[in-house]
């Protein structure tokens, strides 16, 4: 296995943590306003994640980073073809940190509320654009022989990145439902499993309608194997095992085949798109690879050495963050930081 294979696995591994950690976080944002009866109820949600959720924010600028040195050409045309996405993706996500902090600096429920609909769309807003993103990178779009995009926005939020982008809002939401229930206590764990169920229809509904649309758009599900059929496959029975036990009320069982779909969806698009990365829509040779988008060996050789270092480090730190933080959280004003 060359340095290539080497870092676009790396790639895929960082992207799948950051969708596992922050889809789950991204969906208890988006539960926030619906879920939380009264102010210290929505404080009892945010507190759920509130020692974790810029911790999970890192595994973006790490996979960005991890992008960047190893495989620059796809970085530049992902960052520049998408600038306005991105862009509308960081101010929502500005909006958001800054609500975790500044909704507790006054007692007014205004300003409470204004900030927890801050929450919510600076949650809702990254989800759908990085389904939108997804879709896009599956499907393939107008990259140029110069290794270019020109098209802008309009052109990428075509019906089928939108789907895309509405499956990654509905299974970001049922895994954050599913989080709640095992982080908080009473009424808003049993308000949690309700709402987990309910998106877990929704989710399903659409990936399914989502897998249909990609068998035919694209060539993501025509490979048999490792690298195409068989993450989909897994992906679908996490997917329908988390709704029985959702169902059934094991929690933590539904919780963990939940991220289970969220890693295997997220294998499903690395693993078919391989040895490709960006796939252009006029000309399959214009295609970015692991191969012409590529960094030098040299350069890889020393990140390899970096990456075999500081990765488990910064896993062992995060794993013991979350054991630190593994209580349930108690509805009690006084408990309560957020």
């Amino acid at each position: 296995m060359d340095l290539n294979t080497v870092w676009f696995i790396l790639v895929t591994i960082l992207f799948i943590g950051f969708f596992f950690l922050e889809g789950f976080d991204y969906g208890v944002g988006m539960l926030l306003p619906f879920l939380g009866k009264d102010d210290v109820e929505r404080r009892t949600i945010i507190n759920s994640i509130g020692p974790v959720w810029d911790g999970n924010e890192v595994w973006m600028i790490t996979a960005g980073g991890a992008l960047f040195a190893s495989f620059p050409n796809v970085y530049a045309t992902l960052f520049s073809g998408f600038y306005l996405a991105l862009v509308l993706m960081l101010v929502a996500l500005i909006l958001r940190g800054v609500a975790f902090e500044f909704r507790g600096k006054r007692e007014s429920k205004g300003w409470r509320a204004m900030w927890d609909w801050a929450i919510f769309i600076g949650s809702l807003l990254p989800a759908l654009l990085w389904g939108v993103a997804v879709a896009n990178l599956m499907r393939g779009f107008a990259i140029q022989q110069d290794m270019n995009y020109y098209g802008g926005l309009l052109p990428l939020l075509n019906p089928y990145a939108l789907l895309g982008g509405l499956v990654f809002v509905a299974l970001f939401t049922m895994h954050g439902a599913n989080f709640l229930t095992r982080k908080v206590t009473d009424s808003i764990a049993e308000r949690a499993r309700q709402a987990a169920f309910y998106f877990w229809i929704v989710a399903t509904l659409l990936t399914v309608t989502f897998v249909v649309w990609t068998f035919f758009a694209t060539d993501i599900l025509t490979k048999p194997g490792l690298n195409g059929l068989l993450p989909a496959i897994l992906a679908a029975a996490a997917l329908l095992v988390t709704g029985w036990f959702i169902y059934t009320r094991k929690s933590g069982w539904a919780f963990i085949t939940g991220a289970l779909a969220v890693v295997f969806a997220t294998i499903m698009v690395f693993a078919g798109l391989y040895p490709r990365i960006l796939v252009s829509s006029l000309d399959p040779a214009w295609s970015l690879t692991i191969t012409n988008a590529a960094s030098s060996p040299y350069t890889l050789k020393v990140m390899t050495i970096v990456a075999a270092i500081f990765v488990p480090i910064v896993l062992v730190y995060q794993g013991w963050t979350y054991w630190i933080f593994r209580k349930r959280v108690e509805t009690k004003p006084e408990n309560l930081t957020y």
